[in-house]
């Protein structure tokens, strides 16, 4: 039975740290991470990602470490690592196999070792696993066991959070799929599915954000095509949304760490078994190339006004969505770069980004207020965090020089009326 057993979640960042905090309130949970910064964070009750409340952090039972020996002999061990891909696209699994080897370096005989992280079908059993037997000299499925459950975590997201969304769930065995069924169960009020088997849950996860990929690159596709017949997509989605089975996706940059790195996993399973995903790649193509294209937009409307080369442009929002932190795989600096490369001169401002990490992940001084914000050509609505939701028209009086372009990535503002004297351009 579960009840007793004591879980190390290996990981603790946006996945890893909301899953430890809930299953601490029924069973003995350390929290692992590498990052030694971090976990005294934590400790402090702070969380980088605020994805976790102070209050309930520091409320919380669970022990917080960077060192392995602290989680040697535990009953379940759960991965929740960054999966990304490298430069050429293909999927990066060193994190997963770091992890693995950190567990089968202290985990004992018995031990259920739950990957969280996204894959395409057959890492847990062919890769994870295999890493596990040979720094614990242990065999799989005879001394220890494999689990899968696949994260849904939506940053920001303080409604389907993981205590509240269905889990889905798959064990090596069915005495192990119990178990997870038990553990999982216990923190989540959405109840858990039990996926036919290992394989299985992890494609049903992979899909999940390639389906949102596709959808969103066929909005931005024809985000373009009204662009060029002087539409606006926004009002065309107010009217097809009024059918009852429309889907209503919106267009824009799709980044993070999931939508858009997820389909790449599925492409390369489908790529190593012979079968060319067009599909997939397809609208993965698309939704890359929407930085250039919205920077080649933007850029042709300031010439339209003799704005060019020298002319200073003022980017709000850099993170890959609104209302949170996280700078991971943000499209934003696409469309800086665009610009940049136009000979504008681009300021960016983010209401919730660290200026340290921009620096770091980007090479982007950020700005650090609006307070002294003025004179520019152009203002770039790129993220719709709160704080910009709130301006006004006396505030692109105030950003703006006369005549100054309002760029609007999102239509945030397309809503709130255009300041006498100055323009507009949304996608």
């Amino acid at each position: 039975m579960a009840d007793k057993k004591r879980i190390a979640v290996i990981g603790l960042g946006y996945v890893g740290l909301p899953l430890a905090v809930h299953l601490a309130r029924h069973f003995p949970v350390t929290g692992l991470d590498i990052d030694a910064r971090r976990v005294d964070e934590l400790r402090s009750g702070f969380d980088r990602t605020r994805e976790v409340e102070q209050e309930r952090l520091a409320s919380s039972t669970m022990t917080f470490t960077d060192d392995p020996e602290s989680i040697r002999g535990f009953d379940v061990y759960i991965v929740t690592v960054p999966t990304p891909v490298d430069a050429d696209n293909e999927p990066d699994l060193g994190a997963v196999k770091g992890a693995s080897r950190l567990v089968g370096k202290v985990m004992g005989k018995g031990a259920i070792v739950v990957y969280e992280s996204t894959v395409y079908p057959g890492v847990t059993e062919d890769v994870a696993g295999p890493e596990l037997e040979v720094v614990s000299g242990l065999k799989c499925g005879r001394d220890f066991f494999l689990g899968y459950s696949p994260e849904r975590i939506n940053p920001g997201d303080r409604e389907h959070t993981v205590d509240r969304i269905t889990k889905v769930i798959a064990g090596q065995t069915p005495e192990v799929t119990q178990v997870l069924e038990e553990i999982y169960g216990s923190m989540t009020t959405g109840g858990v599915f039990v996926a036919r088997d290992i394989r299985t849950a992890e494609a049903a996860k992979v899909i999940e954000n390639a389906q949102r990929d596709i959808n969103i690159a066929f909005i931005n596709e024809v985000a373009a095509i009204f662009q060029k017949m002087g539409l606006s997509i926004y009002d065309v989605l107010d009217a097809a949304g009024t059918k009852w089975n429309f889907l209503r996706f919106t267009p824009g940059l799709v980044g993070g760490h999931c939508i858009g790195v997820d389909p790449f996993y599925l492409a390369h399973a489908a790529t190593a078994m012979g079968h060319h995903p067009e599909i997939i790649l397809a609208g993965r193509r698309i939704n890359d190339s929407m930085g250039g294209y919205i920077a080649e937009c933007i850029a042709r409307e300031m010439a339209k006004k003799g704005k060019g080369a020298g002319a200073r442009v003022l980017v709000l929002g850099l993170t890959f969505k609104e209302n949170v932190p996280d700078l991971r795989n943000s499209h934003v600096i696409d469309v800086v770069k665009g610009l940049q490369v136009r000979g504008l001169r681009v300021d960016v401002h983010d209401a919730y980004a660290d200026a340290e990490e921009a620096e770091a992940h980007y090479g982007l001084a950020l700005r650090p207020t609006l307070a002294d914000a003025n004179g520019f050509d152009c203002v770039v609505g790129a993220v719709p965090h709160r704080p910009y939701l709130e301006f006004t028209p006396e505030t692109f009086r105030e950003l703006l020089a006369p005549g100054g372009l309002i760029a609007d990535i999102k239509g945030m503002w397309r809503r709130l009326s255009t300041p006498d004297g100055f323009r507009r351009w949304q996608l």
